[in-house]
């Protein structure tokens, strides 16, 4: 990706429009709560383009489905201005063209690769035609899986932007790695031992879900969404059952939905547990990774003892749950409560008090406040860059109403700041599921869905940040699915964070934004 800029958008001398006056009194084709869904005309496109390059709205996703291109935005006001409007606008692309929204959104850009190598639609005005997912091996504007790909064909040349000047010289990390870590390529562009430039480029693990998910049973489907990225089942799946309940106008009993917070949070918590042992492992201390490490794993083993899955997969199911909690799996979960906070301070407090530990942590990898906005970043990348987005309160959904999650913002940006707004989510769900557990309603944990036709997306809070998931069904079967994860817009800060480090200190700044390539390979 072309370096990003903190003045990529140039203030409006106007007040930036309301999306919902922007929207004025539209008809939804599709009424969708909370994501109505409105056909645009090209010329309506070409303002919307327009109104974005201006305003503060947040491309929350932008997807294709044959001749028909979508885009997902969201419009956060003031506290006191009430609720978020939420959209979705479609433009039908005869021609096979629409016009390009990434002048306006530069997190558009990866989308509307990807859109090229998935439906064929090409995107007027667009700089950056590379491919994203196709590497060479299935044609384009085929949707794979399918049946004219080559996994054995070989690789398409892909070109990578030019960094020039005396003593410019590149390094490639990946795709292959030694260890576990997903494949996915890294080429620096480096002066002696400084970053001059950063460019990554995925598609490795391509697998073809959302063509997998067409035709096949809600149930089936939900069973691919959790194994999207398999850090983030919960999260997948709760997006997923969130999205096919509003297709066919359907809640979740209340005991469901409070036990999907719990397990959203036993997620969250694990997984940051395991990022902050990375990032204190990568900055030097072993022992502190291990000592997170082994929370992370006592909190695994209680997920598999209730839930019977340490990932607890194929639980959150559309409907509700498809496993409850007894007295004992309780008590079990509230003694893991007890004994993983004051291990968990201890780790915290070890490393405030390492001198070493915080050299390493401190000022490196910043991403401004600015930069953070201009991609719409969410979670821990977003919320240590000043941008206090949490799905769970905006738009938001049950049971967060009764439970609150807030986690402030810091505006450092840096590699530090990352690992303590980690702190603050880890404490801010401990205390939570405290709350969850003490007040869980009584009743049924499921309904069952009517095989009705509709269309109805979700936007929930991952460890990682908000998981997008839209979804159309008919007769019980998904007629077409998009799922979007965070790292489409945190990967690109992760090139500009690492200008001007050093290249021993990419390994730390990449487990401080711990990105799922996975999820954004779909």
């Amino acid at each position: 990706m072309e370096p990003l800029t903190d003045d990529q958008a140039p203030p409006s001398p106007e007040p930036p429009p309301r999306l919902s006056d922007w929207l004025g009194a539209a008809t939804p084709l599709v009424p969708g709560t909370p994501w109505p869904r409105h056909v645009l005309g090209e010329a309506r496109w070409l303002d919307l383009r327009h109104h974005l390059f201006l305003s503060t709205w947040t491309l929350v996703d932008l997807w294709a489905e044959e001749k028909t291109v979508h885009v997902a935005l969201l419009d956060d006001p003031a506290p006191e201005a009430g609720s978020p409007t939420t959209a979705i606008l479609s433009l039908e692309c005869p021609e096979g063209r629409y016009p390009s929204l990434a002048r306006a959104r530069v997190g558009a850009i990866r989308l509307e690769r990807a859109i090229r190598d998935l439906s064929g639609l090409e995107a007027d005005g667009a700089e950056d035609r590379r491919p994203w997912l196709n590497h060479g091996r299935f044609p384009l504007a085929s949707k794979p899986p399918d049946a004219d790909s080559d996994p054995d064909a070989p690789e398409a040349p892909y070109r990578f932007f030019a960094a020039e000047g005396e003593g410019v010289h590149q390094l490639s990390l990946g795709p292959v790695f030694g260890g576990v870590e997903a494949s996915s390529q890294f080429l620096f562009h480096a002066n002696g031992e400084t970053v001059v430039r950063l460019e990554h480029r995925g598609g490795y693990l391509h697998r073809g879900i959302e063509g997998l998910m067409r035709g096949r049973t809600l149930r089936e489907a939900a069973t691919l969404a959790g194994r999207i990225s398999g850090d983030s089942a919960v999260a997948y799946a709760l997006a997923f059952a969130q999205a096919a309940e509003r297709a066919v106008g359907v809640e979740a009993p209340p005991r469901g939905v409070w036990l999907r917070a719990v397990m959203a949070e036993m997620e969250r918590i694990a997984n940051h547990l395991g990022d902050l042992g990375a990032m204190l492992g990568e900055a030097g201390s072993a022992l502190l990774q291990s000592h997170a490490a082994v929370l992370r794993e006592r909190i695994a083993r209680v997920a598999h003892r209730c839930f019977s899955h340490r990932l607890m997969m194929d639980r959150v199911v559309p409907g509700g749950v498809a496993a409850d909690l007894h007295p004992d799996e309780m008590s079990l979960l509230q003694g893991m409560i007890r004994e993983v906070r004051p291990h968990f301070e201890e780790i915290v407090s070890a490393y405030g008090r390492s001198a070493s530990l915080l050299d390493r942590t401190l000022s490196t990898g910043v991403v401004t406040p600015a930069l953070a906005s201009l991609l719409g970043a969410g979670g821990v990348v977003g919320r240590s860059s000043g941008r206090a987005f949490d799905a769970r309160v905006t738009p938001g959904y049950p049971p967060y109403d009764h439970v609150p999650m807030t986690v402030p913002p810091r505006d450092e940006g840096d590699v530090h700041t990352r690992l303590k707004i980690r702190a603050l989510e880890i404490r801010a769900s401990l205390n939570g599921l405290v709350l969850l557990l003490d007040n869980l309603p009584g009743g049924a944990t499921r309904v069952e869905l009517p095989p009705l036709a509709g269309e109805g997306a979700a936007l929930v809070e991952g460890f990682r940040g908000e998981v997008w998931l839209w979804l159309r069904v008919d007769g019980g079967q998904v007629i077409a699915c998009r799922a979007r994860d965070p790292s489409w817009f945190h990967l690109p800060l992760l090139e500009q964070a690492v200008k001007e480090t050093i290249v021993a200190d990419f390994p730390l700044l990449l487990k401080s934004f711990n990105p799922s390539h996975a999820g954004c390979d779909l």
